[in-house]
């Protein structure tokens, strides 16, 4: 499975440039990890510590769910886990680690949930950090996630072409990689989102707000191609408005697997169990 085609550094500027502005415009972040939340009611699992991949500024959303555990939240770029907002007297706050998904700075099978919610689409490497996630969950623990599908911001891709726009893993491919990683019978599925701006400076703002500008690593380095083709593609988008709105579109992916028990050991030979008799 090829990368994704993601320059890291590029990515990283992005969301550092954005960590202040991120969270009152992370809308559609905010309502995905609200919808992933819900998933976990039908989840029996009691984790003694969470790993909150690809955080942004941390949030302990586990806070009432699994009261006690110690949440570590990792993203790449320093700022956005400087802009997290202290609360007065907070109990068991989340552990903040700068790092990159494909390369965590935790022990092997040391966490019982790993939660990433619309992060993996920015990694360069996502098999990689699949990999990574396997290698750092106990045996029996869970791997929760979002990211987005191809069919995401198909309205911009068609204004500004498909050169300029992320490609987004499809959803099948995603379950290959979760199991070449080592995950047992991975459950996907998907949805798609529509939000509405009143138009393409609004569509572009919530963009940068969020530091979700393109960068790709066959972009040039003048990000969007100058103030030309930002107003052909402004002029693009706001033809395409209906009853005074702009819609876009999301494809929304949703993943969840179990690591199982290891069926070998380091050195490759295979472990096999024994049921003991009555």
């Amino acid at each position: 499975m090829p990368d994704s085609g993601v320059d890291r550094l590029r990515a990283r500027r992005r969301f550092e440039r954005a960590a202040r502005t991120y969270t009152a415009a992370a809308k559609l972040e905010a309502e995905v990890a609200s919808r992933m939340l819900d998933r976990l009611d039908y989840v029996r699992l009691a984790p003694s510590r969470v790993l909150d991949a690809g955080s942004g500024p941390p949030q302990n959303l586990f806070r009432k769910r699994y009261a006690g555990a110690q949440i570590v939240a990792i993203d790449f770029a320093l700022h956005m886990l400087h802009a997290r907002k202290k609360k007065l007297f907070e109990v068991n706050p989340p552990r903040a680690v700068c790092a990159d998904l494909a390369r965590l700075p935790l022990a092997a099978a040391s966490v019982d949930l790993v939660w990433s919610n619309m992060a993996l689409h920015w990694s360069a490497d996502p098999l990689a950090a699949l990999r990574e996630f396997h290698r750092v969950l106990a045996t029996d623990g869970l791997l929760m996630f979002s990211t987005l599908g191809p069919d995401t911001l198909g309205e911009l891709r068609a204004a500004a072409g498909d050169a300029r726009v992320h490609r987004f893993a499809d959803m099948h491919d995603l379950g290959d990689m979760l199991i070449e990683a080592g995950f047992a019978t991975p459950v996907m599925d998907m949805e798609r989102l529509t939000f509405l701006y009143d138009g393409a400076d609004a569509l572009i703002a919530d963009l940068r707000a969020t530091g979700q500008t393109a960068a790709r690593v066959d972009m040039p380095l003048r990000g969007l191609g100058g103030r030309h083709f930002l107003a052909e593609l402004k002029a693009k988008l706001n033809a395409a408005r209906r009853d005074g709105k702009l819609a876009v579109s999301y494809e929304v992916v949703y993943g969840h697997a179990w690591k199982g028990a290891p069926r070998k050991t380091a050195d490759g030979r295979s472990i096999v169990q024994f049921a003991r008799r009555p």
